[in-house]
């Protein structure tokens, strides 16, 4: 590298279009269509003013970003971050496209954000930010227009006051609106747990296909928050061996194998999978590398990379956190025969639980939360089924490729009968 010159690490947003373009040169489509699939259909930046507890005027700006409608509305998280971004709402918004088409969910992609350290600003601060941000994108969201959920530093609070203002400001008082709602408001409590079941039911799937079942297999997980805990535990309860996790402060390793209901305790009162007793302390690079049959990155964006992945051990990489590889890395654990579940398909279980309150909304509330569970299992366990079937027929492309081009051919199929390209 030249002194003086820093080398140019992409944005998330030019990392979807290079995966995007992956899938259209595999589909063999056009640069017409290439074009029509990467722009947004509608991307729309909000300043929000918001009166703080010290009296003074603060002006936030959020995102909404709206990729393709072609399967349906617009379905993505709001998410409050210090770090977000145009870029960024636009790449989550595009990989949430390919997400709902190729669980066969009737979406299309969207995104919100705000700029903003939720951690610094009072609970009366958050509501009036949450409402005047709803109140700012109002009239592009809807039950059948755009449905928003929760995502980083969001909860069910705040679309229960996404809710309150759609009404004020509609007259409308639709549940659907908004998904991951609280109980009461029409959400359901399978929610809490589905982006991390989703997760464990796809590395269940791919333990049958690659490594003969999931009993016995062992397992490492990197992030031992909502997503990473509920993964743990389900694989756990199926039979498989958790032998390391780590969260943002450090990790624990033990190769005979971790108790993760001690470490959920644990890490909901101490704040730490670290202050866990029976294990070893370990980083969260060292875990990456770790010799456990299954690997689950559900923490952080592009933490696999060309540096680290020739040294990782796992068998099956299962994404449960957005973008955790970059496409270096895709490409060196491809050619060492590493199979990943990418993000798009791993980490689906949120928007499935999400379409599954939805619809449960529209009909008046009939589903249970066993049913809902048991449908939450069923549609992963479908999606992951279909895409490795395509992926069998495809062994000359990798599997994040390959689960990219069947979600693009859907939502080109979609856009073509529409009349549209």
């Amino acid at each position: 590298m030249v002194r003086g010159l820093e080398e140019k690490t992409l944005d998330p947003y030019e990392i979807a279009v290079m995966q995007l373009r992956k899938a259209v040169n595999v589909l063999g489509l056009d640069e017409e269509t290439f074009e029509a699939l990467k722009t947004h259909e509608r991307i729309i930046q909000v300043k929000i003013p918001v009166r703080m507890d010290d009296g003074k005027i603060r002006v936030f700006i959020g995102w909404r970003a709206q990729h393709n409608s072609a399967l349906g509305p617009y379905k993505g998280g709001v998410r409050y971050h210090p770090e977000t971004s145009m870029s960024e709402v636009m790449a989550l918004s595009m990989w949430m496209t390919w997400k709902c088409s190729l669980l066969q969910l009737p979406y299309g992609g969207g995104k919100g954000g705000v700029r903003v350290d939720p951690r610094r600003l009072s609970v009366r601060e958050i509501e009036e930010l949450s409402r005047r941000y709803f109140a700012s994108i109002a009239r592009f969201v809807g039950e059948d227009l755009d449905v928003p959920a929760p995502d980083v530093y969001t909860n069910p609070q705040i679309m229960a006051w996404h809710i309150d203002e759609y009404y004020k400001i509609t007259g409308q008082n639709i549940l659907a609106v908004v998904t991951s709602k609280p109980p009461i408001l029409g959400g359901i409590n399978t929610r809490i747990i589905a982006t991390g079941l989703g997760v464990a039911t796809v590395a269940r799937e791919a333990s049958k296909k690659i490594l003969g079942g999931i009993e016995g297999r062992t397992v490492a997980v990197q992030g031992f928050g909502n997503v990473g805990s509920y993964a743990a535990y389900f694989l756990s309860s199926w039979g498989a061996r958790v032998i390391a996790v780590t969260d943002s402060q450090g990790g624990v390793y033990n190769p005979r194998g971790l108790d993760v209901e001690a470490l959920m305790k644990i890490k909901g009162e101490k704040g730490s999978v670290i202050y866990y007793q029976d294990g070893k302390r370990i980083s969260n690079e060292e875990l990456l590398t770790m010799d456990a049959d299954i690997l689950v990155p559900a923490a952080l964006e592009n933490v696999i990379t060309e540096e680290n992945a020739p040294k990782i051990r796992a068998k099956v990489i299962v994404e449960g956190a957005n973008g955790p590889t970059t496409p270096e890395a895709d490409e060196i654990l491809f050619k060492r025969g590493i199979f990943i579940a990418p993000d798009i398909l791993a980490n689906a279980g949120g928007v499935t639980a999400s379409w599954i309150e939805w619809v449960n909304n529209r009909i008046g509330g009939w589903l249970t939360e066993e049913e809902a569970k048991k449908k939450l299992e069923d549609k992963m366990s479908e999606a992951f089924n279909t895409f490795y079937s395509y992926l069998s027929r495809r062994s000359d492309i990798d599997p994040r490729t390959a689960a990219q081009a069947l979600a693009v051919e859907r939502v080109y199929n979609a856009m073509k009968l529409r009349g549209w390209i």
